[in-house]
């Protein structure tokens, strides 16, 4: 290093980029800094972290070499940039005000409470003993409570929370982990929990967290506040209790999320492999879907399923709630899913609680500490030992993913099923926390305040926007409302599931693949109702290779919430009658069955399709499993789980013939097992057998056709476990490279993703068109 004025001293400034905000950067620089007798500064600015470090020149290296290495838990350091400067002088190091100066920092997302601080709640000795706000520079909330930039106390909303004298001398005390942690409190500066309901009296402290102990284990439901939003919570173990909220909520037989303490109490519901364990024990803490253990709860928390979606405390006032090894009571589990009435955004206002969910619960257990952005749970499953997500919300948004391509700003919105959205920039895109089901005003308002938050925290300003073609969605009826003049892409749905797989396996832009989108509900260049795709797609472009052959959506939505409907619309396109002795037939009334005579027989209200998701409803049907549905892929689900039971048979056969998939020979296959008498799992066997021999069929053709041999497997329909594992098994096996989802959800939650991929490439290749263009294959 170049000694710049002969001193015997060097100085250098170090930038680092990433989630370096919020999550105890400055004071691990402050300690580096002194162990190595550097003098100097750190500060935030809109770039991130800014440092000068001055001292023998041995020990600026060392410190250069030791920021990235040796950075915070939490800290996702992207890029360090490092110049040497002119030597100033001075023997101390400080942590100088953040500078609002323009660039771009991440932030982190909400984290679940670390060992130390559990260890404080649980230590009589410690003055944060049972306060349930605990948290330090390692852990809590952070991207829920940013109201902006850069993450200084002022912009969260701890900011109404003066420090007491003791949390201000550890926050200004460099051998304390809190040092600087702008969510530091404790007792006796608040947060403060408060326990209300009607025919009550407001309780306070641990009082009221007695008494929301005591309403649980006596069959009550309690809204209880949490990081992103607030809970509905009842004891698992009482069937009266889960009844209770099942009907309050409007749940249908939607299986509801449970919570427990730890890994054993985990253990005792489900049987966990060791990828289960890891992510159930991650700092993200989500909601884990794995085989349920006979018994452990009630059967009116996930009726029809085999397995439970169980996730571990991730917050101080969880461990309190289910109770400390002191507590005289204890509850082994709860259920603990979403505040809200079905379809309805998650609530996080605390007035706003006590209002929307007033006929769900019996008392509302809250913090005062406001929540500025409502973020739900992740959840998820392993598949051959890796994770698949099903919902990416709280622990990862807003962490950005990297992209392969550089992107302009821009903007892609989703569906309107499972909807998140996406801001792209550069080499960089972030997804939003889970949003919801658009078809909801309360949705749609969140929508905009997700929006403008997530572009605040990025500095992403889009200058185009992506929107799903259909013409119907929610969603892109916002993104026209919102275009301000600038242009809206229309992308082709399966299009943006080809390219989100091919974005999340960092694909260049030349890259082509076989792209398998197999779902519910997809709007098709050619006005029909598209699901059972093949393409051959790059990311600006795609042909639509092959694809199942249309038969009639009877009723449209009433066929998706009827799937014994989509069975007699099958079995009609298939030639087959519809015989009483068929359960599908069985399930219908007679008036039913006349008025889908009519429709199908005159076309009716009938939209053409060629939905997998659909095909999947009406086998579950045919074969007596599902025939009306209370929650979205209800019968798909139930299909799946009846096949895992059944074990491996013989597959029912599709008839291929060029482009077209026909799948009236295995409605008869199905029909002919059900009249012998084979039981509902045999024929959800075959089924599942069947759909992965179409595959490996149809996709050898189109490697013959195209020599492309990379595989995508995306849609809805590849959240069924057992089917994606058995695909990606007989295409590997025929040499296929099979690339499936890892790191955002293969259903609509990860569409926004891909749209701004196809964006970003017709951006490159021409000027973006204003409103719709016309159809890309």
């Amino acid at each position: 290093m170049v000694d710049l004025f002969g001193s015997g001293r060097a100085r250098r400034r170090v930038v680092v980029h990433g989630v370096v905000q919020g999550v105890g950067f400055r004071p691990y620089v402050y300690a580096l800094a002194r162990s190595l007798d550097l003098a100097g500064s750190v500060w935030n600015d809109g770039d991130g972290v800014v440092v000068e470090v001055e001292g023998a020149p041995a020990a600026v290296d060392a410190f250069g070499r030791r920021i990235e290495a040796e950075a915070p838990p939490l800290a996702v350091v992207s890029a360090v940039s490092q110049v040497d400067v002119p030597v100033e002088g001075g023997t101390s190091f400080v942590i100088r005000p953040s500078e609002h100066a323009t660039g771009r920092t991440f932030v982190s997302p909400d984290v679940s409470i670390c060992d130390d601080c559990l260890a404080d709640l649980r230590d009589p000795g410690n003055r944060r003993h049972r306060h349930p706000f605990v948290t330090c520079t390692n852990c809590g909330p952070r991207y829920t409570i940013t109201t902006g930039l850069p993450v200084d106390r002022a912009q969260t909303t701890m900011a109404a929370f003066a420090l007491c004298a003791d949390c201000a001398r550890e926050y200004a005390d460099p051998a304390d982990r809190r040092f600087h942690a702008q969510t530091i409190c404790c007792p006796a500066c608040g947060p403060r929990l408060r326990l209300v309901g009607p025919a009550r009296e407001p309780t306070s402290g641990e009082e009221a967290l007695t008494e929301a102990r005591s309403l649980l284990g006596h069959g009550a439901v309690v809204a209880v506040k949490g990081l992103g939003g607030y809970h509905l919570a009842c004891d698992a173990t009482t069937a009266s209790a889960v009844e209770t909220l099942r009907k309050r909520k409007q749940r249908g037989d939607k299986p509801f999320a449970l919570m427990v303490a730890d890994l054993a109490a985990a253990e005792r519901l489900v049987r966990l492999d060791d990828a289960e364990r890891q992510l159930l024990a991650s700092r993200h803490r989500p909601i884990v879907l794995a085989r349920r253990r006979p018994g452990a709860v009630a059967d009116a928390v996930a009726p029809g399923s085999d397995d439970l979606g169980v996730m571990l405390a991730y917050t101080p006032l969880h461990h309190l709630l289910l109770g400390l090894p002191e507590d005289d009571h204890r509850l082994p589990v709860l259920v603990m899913t979403s505040g809200n009435l079905t379809g309805e955004p998650i609530v996080t206002d605390d007035a706003d609680a006590r209002t929307r969910l007033a006929g769900l619960a019996d008392a509302f257990l809250y913090g005062d500490r406001p929540i500025h952005v409502p973020c739900d749970d992740t959840v998820t499953r392993t598949v051959d030992g890796r994770e698949s997500p099903v919902r990416r919300s709280r622990g990862h948004a807003p962490l950005p993913l990297n992209l392969p391509f550089e992107s302009p700003p821009a903007l892609g919105v989703g569906g309107d099923l499972k909807n998140t959205f996406c801001v792209a920039e550069g080499r960089l895109a972030w997804m939003s926390a889970h949003v919801g089901d658009m078809d909801d005003l309360a949705t749609l308002a969140a929508f905009t305040a997700a929006e403008a938050h997530l572009e605040m925290l990025t500095g992403v300003a889009p200058a185009a926007l992506a929107a799903d073609r259909h013409p119907g969605y929610r969603s892109r009826r916002w993104a026209l409302d919102h275009a301000a003049g600038r242009p809206v892409e229309d992308v082709q749905h399966h299009h943006a599931h080809v390219a989100s797989t091919m974005v999340e396996h960092g694909l260049p832009s030349d890259a082509r693949v076989l792209g398998v989108a197999f779902d519910g509900t997809g709007y098709g260049d050619d006005g029909a109702v598209w699901g059972g795709e093949f393409l051959v797609a790059g990311y600006g472009d795609f042909v639509r290779a092959a694809h199942l052959s249309n038969v009639p959506l009877p009723g449209g939505d009433a066929a998706v919430r009827n799937p014994c409907r989509m069975a007699l619309s099958h079995l009609r396109a298939a030639g087959l009658g519809w015989d009483p002795a068929l359960p599908c037939v069985r399930a219908c009334t007679d008036e039913e069955l006349g008025l889908l005579d009519r429709q199908l027989t005159t076309g009716l209200r009938c939209v053409p399709t060629s939905s997998m998701g659909r095909l999947f409803d009406a086998v579950s049907s045919l074969a007596g499993i599902c025939h009306r549905v209370g929650y979205d892929a209800q019968a798909a689900m139930e299909l799946e789980a009846a096949a895992r039971r059944a074990g491996e048979v013989p597959g029912y056969r599709f008839a291929v013939a060029g482009e077209q998939v026909d799948a009236a020979p295995v409605l008869a296959e199905a029909a002919a097992d059900v009249f012998a008498g084979a039981g509902p799992g045999v024929v959800a066997a075959r089924f599942r057998t069947g759909v992965v021999d179409l595959l490996a069929a149809v996709l050898e053709r189109l490697r013959d056709e195209t020599g492309l041999g990379v595989v995508t497997l995306s849609g809805g329909v590849f959240l069924n476990a057992y089917l994606t594992s058995a695909c990606a098994r007989s295409l590997t096996a025929r040499g296929f490279e099979v690339l499936r989802h890892h790191t955002v959800p293969a259903s609509d939650a990860g569409l926004a993703l891909g749209q701004v991929a196809v964006l970003a490439h017709r951006a490159s290749a021409r000027p973006a068109r204003r409103g719709r263009e016309q159809p890309c294959a």
